[in-house]
């Protein structure tokens, strides 16, 4: 390979054996067309893999062999530079339309890609699949094979690798649909070793990717800590008039309220979605998980922290469903004033369905300014709800394979599932949240900046611990 050449690799196989999926998931691109029906792809496809603008490398798609036994048989026979033969055989056979398919998929090859060639690991070993294993032997080019077991189904599994072993310099399982960030790390590492010249240029990309990984969970923490923070300070106010009452105004702003919270919440999902470069398919969540809940659901809050008491005392509270309060905006006091005049949340509406706090006075203070705000409840409970729920999708985010493109069985799929590799709150962590809640959420005076920046990296170092 020569130096500051980008490392190509061109997916080969026979058709419909998963090479659209696998370099979709491989070039983490969920643009890349894959189809139900063998013989779909029928030119080259070149994805390039850009970080900060520079492209680092490229996977190309490619046609299935059509004729594998008599390209082999033309292989067998050549004479000429060895160097050539690839080069040889397209000039041979570019206007024949039996060869049209080994032409183009034999493109890349000559132009100096490496290969990747991929198999189903589910049907058995047939003559077509040796005659290609032969014909990429010859090409000379680095290749690494890769099982790709569809549907899970392992039955032939050994019977692939003991063929494999006769060709290849490197041989991997590897499963399109499922794959994880740390498996495409580790398929990396094993292309390094499938030919010494390319071990440089590849650790070079293997080191951008980590890198570029980090800085999408940096990012990924700042989406969700300015989340927290839109949403702690979101107030929604009416003014009480005549052709209104109070009851159906706190009604009408409580779903104001409550629709705003989830689009902010609903935007920093789909931020995250998108930092990890899913711009087309729509997230399959399994059928068990929360986020199919509503963020303000009882069943949410119970999953994510809240004791059942606490559920009822939020709900209490609120007066209106666990997440919001009403309050009085009367000389800056709050709901907790209502709190300790009427004891229960629904003094509030009571009161105000009857004076409109005209006049009306506490402690000395005269409230009365006809309005009604809603605002987040007052607890650092919805701090970690929030944030949980946002680790949850990021758990899915992450572990969604950008060549997966249907949902035959998410719902019965346990991996799938948000939730299990969610790290527990630790002591310091929680530190660290509770102050950032005391500093948005009270709007108590301090060092926000810092505050916010402790939040950052908190998050950040937990979202390393989701796999």
């Amino acid at each position: 390979m020569k130096e500051n050449q980008i490392p190509e690799f061109a997916i080969l196989g026979h058709p419909n054996e998963g090479k659209s999926s696998v370099v979709s998931t491989l070039a983490e691109n969920d643009r890349v067309r894959i189809g139900p029906y063998p013989g779909e792809t029928v030119v080259c496809q070149t994805f390039p893999v850009t970080i900060d603008k520079t492209e680092v490398i490229r996977f190309t798609d490619t046609p299935g062999f059509q004729n594998p036994r008599q390209t082999l048989g033309w292989f067998q026979k050549y004479t000429g530079p060895q160097d050539r033969l690839v080069q040889a055989f397209i000039a041979a056979h570019g206007e024949n339309p039996d060869f049209r398919d080994e032409c183009e998929l034999l493109g890349p090859v000559a132009r100096g890609a490496g290969i990747i060639y991929v198999v189903d690991g589910s049907r058995p070993v047939r003559g077509d699949d040796r005659a290609e294993m032969e014909i990429l032997r010859l090409t000379g080019r680095p290749r690494m094979s890769i099982i790709n077991c569809k549907g899970g189904d392992t039955t032939y599994l050994e019977s692939w690798k003991n063929e494999f072993r006769r060709t290849f310099n490197s041989i991997r399982e590897f499963n399109a649909h499922r794959v994880t960030y740390r498996e495409r790390i580790e398929l990396l590492e094993c292309l390094k070793s499938v030919d010494q010249d390319w071990q440089e240029s590849l650790s070079r990309v293997i080191q951008a990717f980590k890198q570029d990984w980090d800085h999408r969970i940096n990012l990924t923490a700042l989406i969700m800590v300015v989340m927290v923070q839109e949403i702690l300070s979101t107030t929604i106010t009416g003014t009480l008039n005549p052709s209104v009452s109070p009851e159906d105004l706190r009604v009408a702003l409580e779903k104001k309220f409550l629709d705003k919270v989830r689009q902010i919440e609903q935007k920093a999902h789909d931020d995250i979605r998108k930092l990890f470069k899913h711009n087309i398919f729509n997230l399959a969540l399994s059928r068990n998980s929360i986020l199919n809940n509503d963020l303000f659901s009882e069943k949410t809050w119970q999953f994510l922290g809240l004791t059942p008491r606490e559920v009822i005392v939020a709900a209490g509270v609120a007066g209106m469903g666990a997440g919001a309060i009403v309050d009085t905006a009367a000389a800056g006091l709050t709901f907790g004033i209502f709190s300790a005049l009427g004891g229960v949340a629904g003094a509030a509406s009571a009161m105000l369905g009857g004076s409109r706090m005209a006049g009306l006075k506490f402690k000395g203070i005269r409230l009365g300014r006809d309005q009604i705000t809603i605002r987040p409840m007052n607890s650092d409970q919805l701090v970690y709800v929030l944030l949980d729920r946002a680790f949850l999708f990021y758990s899915s985010v992450i572990n969604w394979a950008h060549g997966r493109r249907d949902y035959p069985d998410v719902e019965n799929e346990e991996a799938s599932s948000p939730g299990v590799n969610i790290p527990p709150w630790d002591k310091e962590t929680k530190k660290i949240c509770n102050a950032f809640y005391s500093r948005v959420a009270t709007r108590e005076p301090g060092k926000k900046n810092q505050t916010k920046i402790a939040m950052v990296d908190a998050i950040a170092r937990r979202l390393r611990q989701v796999i």
